[in-house]
């Protein structure tokens, strides 16, 4: 075991893709266990025939057809009718409407893409300091990651069988802590700048959300079809496709269906297949370490050193922020989330508060030095050094990390509107 740890570990030095590691490792330890090498793929099989599974696709298709439109610059004037006036205004803004895209884009790096070089400039144009502005861009591209209809979500419910809505649900006031946050750290940090405030106008309020109407408008009719009961996931990720397809094509006319659409096809879907092969060979890993009851031999080994259920969740805290560091999202929900899910159980930590502090610390870890993706996709968008980056985003690495805190250490972040929504009698569930 300790060899083919080292063989793998030297893979993954060497640049192997993570599908390729996984895959090997997963049928090298079925083989030496005498068990036929079929089970690698037969989790595949099992994924296949999940019916929310066409709704990563269609919500992933969605986001690439609106940052393909002018979609950011709606969004983005919108935000600034709305909260620009405010002092600290732009930033505010910055905060809505990333998180807003990231809901729809997932953390794949589309956000910095697409809204940063529209808001670098403006920002530094109000006088905002540029390790904020970089900081505040950088954390912004992995925030939203919590609010609907957001892919690493879906993802996770699949992986950990805990139902999508709920975990939706479950992760809007915890979401919503990290951008009120994030939110007066920017405020406090503009009135130092001496930020000038802009003057309130209803009128371009009302232009630019009317002018923003159709975008806006997704969100509200999403979460209402599927917690008014009358789609599945499944059905308003194919609702969203066509609806922001014939948006983009008919109405705004950004998109041409016969020059854009093979692109955006093409693009989304590559990144879905890449999810999909990681996803299908890590299932098969998977099945081996629970077959070898991989993660009761951990639970010993921790009930040896970690008695108590506040010391575990730090513990848990840091070994994820380090996850999210080193691992993207999809990767790192594949991989880990099968193994601490057991482990949380018995450490009585309801299953949808682990959703809520698993995918937060990926959030954060995208943002962590020194290999962060964030960091990196800012330094190529950017084009500023690294280490610039490493120093403009560790005062919201720090706001982060006291949100995360509250979020760990409050379960009714998580569970209360599952409360107030009426869905007491699913808070038992599998614990």
């Amino acid at each position: 075991m300790i060899v083919i740890g080292g063989l793998l570990l030297l893979a993954a030095l060497v640049g192997t893709p993570l599908f390729v590691i996984l895959g090997g490792a997963a049928w090298l330890l079925f083989w030496l266990a005498e068990i036929d090498t079929a089970a690698v793929v037969i989790e595949l099989y099992r994924l296949a025939q999940t019916p929310t599974l066409l709704s990563i696709p269609l919500f992933t298709f969605s986001g690439y057809v609106l940052a393909a439109g002018q979609a950011p610059q709606r969004l983005v004037r919108c935000a600034q009718a709305l909260v620009g006036w405010l002092p600290g205004g732009l930033a505010l803004v910055t905060l809505l409407a990333c998180a807003f895209f990231t809901a729809f884009t997932g953390a794949s790096g589309v956000t910095i893409v697409a809204l940063g070089g529209l808001l670098l400039p403006l920002l530094l144009q109000e006088r905002y300091p540029e390790p904020f502005s970089l900081g505040l861009l950088t954390t912004c591209g992995s925030l939203g990651l919590l609010f609907p209809p957001s892919l690493p979500v879906i993802l996770y419910g699949l992986v950990a069988q805990v139902p999508i809505e709920l975990i939706f649900l479950a992760g809007l006031l915890p979401g919503g802590l990290l951008i009120v946050l994030l939110s007066l750290f920017s405020v406090h940090r503009a009135r130092r700048a001496e930020v000038p405030v802009h003057t309130y106008s209803w009128r371009e309020m009302v232009r630019a959300v009317w002018a923003a109407k159709w975008e806006l408008s997704i969100p509200v009719w999403v979460l209402g079809g599927i917690y008014g009961g009358l789609v599945t996931v499944s059905e308003a990720a194919l609702l969203t496709a066509v609806y922001t397809l014939l948006v983009a094509s008919f109405v705004h006319r950004e998109v041409h269906l016969w020059r854009d659409l093979p692109d955006l096809i093409t693009q989304s879907m590559t990144l879905i297949g890449a999810i999909f092969i990681v996803l299908g060979t890590a299932l098969g890993l998977t099945s081996y370490l629970i077959d070898a009851q991989v993660p009761q031999q951990l639970l010993r080994i921790m009930e040896q050193y970690i008695q108590h259920r506040v010391v575990f969740l730090l513990v848990l805290n840091a070994f994820l922020l380090l996850v999210g560091c080193l691992m993207d999202v999809f990767s790192a929900i594949i991989v880990v989330v099968p193994l601490i899910a057991p482990l949380a159980a018995q450490y009585d930590v309801h299953p949808l508060h682990l959703s809520i502090i698993f995918l937060t610390n990926l959030e954060i870890g995208y943002s962590t030095p020194p290999v962060g993706l964030n960091l990196f996709l800012s330094s190529l968008r950017f084009e500023r050094p690294i280490t610039q980056l490493y120093r403009a985003s560790w005062p919201f690495l720090l706001v982060l990390v006291v949100a995360l805190l509250l979020i760990t250490y409050i379960p009714d972040l998580s569970l209360a509107l599952l409360k107030w929504f009426g869905y007491a009698e699913l808070l038992t569930l599998q614990r």
